[in-house]
């Protein structure tokens, strides 16, 4: 019995070495992925840890003075945390649905176009808005919606219509601020399924097309079909930072209008300002902390659904 597992384990080993010569440069293109990953997400989860200390500068991280859940008291004694956290996933729940769903309508019209140039023109001014940081957005917004002296308004005043006074009405920012997040980040997701349509095989299209498919049945049965792995995928991923708000685009547009903290404030604008002043590592550490283990339950909830539907699009 000995000698059988032991031929076992060689016959594995030699297998395991002959992938990694018949894969070397696929193994030599994921080293800086890994690297990252390893470099930026696994090396610092000791640093977990200051979430559970009264962290000493002097001290370091390891010998500062342990406090346990202290720390959390801060979030869950505010009288805010089931508003921040539903502001934050509602939030985020709209993003990825509307953005994903207009990523992939933009990315299939820009397929459909024949003219080579047009296309390349159209993708370029989608994508320029990813690209604005969320400074100049915040500043953008200010100089429309602005009461006294913004475009808006002054073309309301010169049109006779009374002026618009977004910033004291909260109820108007949650469409708002889907519109400018869609605006400023829906082209490049659609360039990311436009790759994903690319990839599609040439001779699967070409033989429905010799068939008499038209373009609307060709899109329902061939397209959508392919890009429904990487919508799975890449929905999957969103889960994990749904409780993650984005934070310069919420900072930079409502800024410190009280006013309008019932719909816009998140988790992330929350903790920023109670925990500016004095610098409080521990405190920020353990909302982090709050918020990463919120968004693993959903991804494992989301993942197990997803394996019982379509086994095959699962991540394991």
């Amino acid at each position: 019995m000995p000698s059988i597992d032991k031929n076992v384990k060689e016959n594995k080993f030699a297998l395991f070495c002959d992938n990694v010569k018949k894969y070397k440069t696929l193994i030599l293109m994921c080293i800086p992925a890994m690297i990252f990953f390893i470099a930026f997400n696994y090396a610092p989860l000791p640093g977990l840890y200051v979430a559970f200390v009264k962290f000493n500068y002097g001290a370091g991280i390891f010998k500062s003075k342990f406090v346990g859940l202290d720390n959390f008291k801060f979030l869950f004694e505010s009288g805010k945390l089931w508003m921040l956290t539903r502001n934050t996933i509602l939030y985020n729940f709209t993003f990825i649905i509307l953005d994903n769903f207009l990523a992939i309508f933009f990315a299939i019209l820009i397929n459909e176009i024949t003219r080579r140039m047009f296309k390349k023109i159209t993708q370029t001014i989608m994508l320029l808005p990813y690209f604005i940081s969320a400074v100049l957005v915040g500043l953008l917004v200010y100089n429309i919606f602005n009461y006294d002296y913004g475009f808006l308004n002054r073309v309301l005043t010169y049109m006779g219509v009374p002026r618009w006074a977004p910033y004291s009405n909260p109820k108007v920012w949650p469409g708002l601020i889907v519109l400018i997040q869609l605006w400023q980040c829906t082209g490049y997701n659609t360039i990311v399924y436009f790759a994903a349509i690319m990839a599609i095989d040439t001779e699967v299209i070409e033989a429905a097309r010799m068939d008499g498919v038209n373009a609307f049945q060709r899109i329902r049965y061939i397209t959508l079909p392919y890009l429904k792995p990487t919508l799975i995928i890449l929905l999957l991923f969103a889960m994990g930072g749904i409780v993650h708000g984005n934070f310069g685009l919420f900072y930079n547009i409502v800024g410190r209008n009280s006013i309008l903290y019932p719909t816009t404030d998140i988790i992330e604008t929350y903790v920023y300002r109670a925990t500016v002043n004095d610098f409080n590592f521990s405190t920020a550490s353990a909302v982090g902390l709050y918020q990463s283990v919120i968004g693993f339950i959903l991804v494992m909830l989301c993942n197990k659904a997803i394996k019982k539907i379509e086994p095959e699009y699962s991540l394991f």
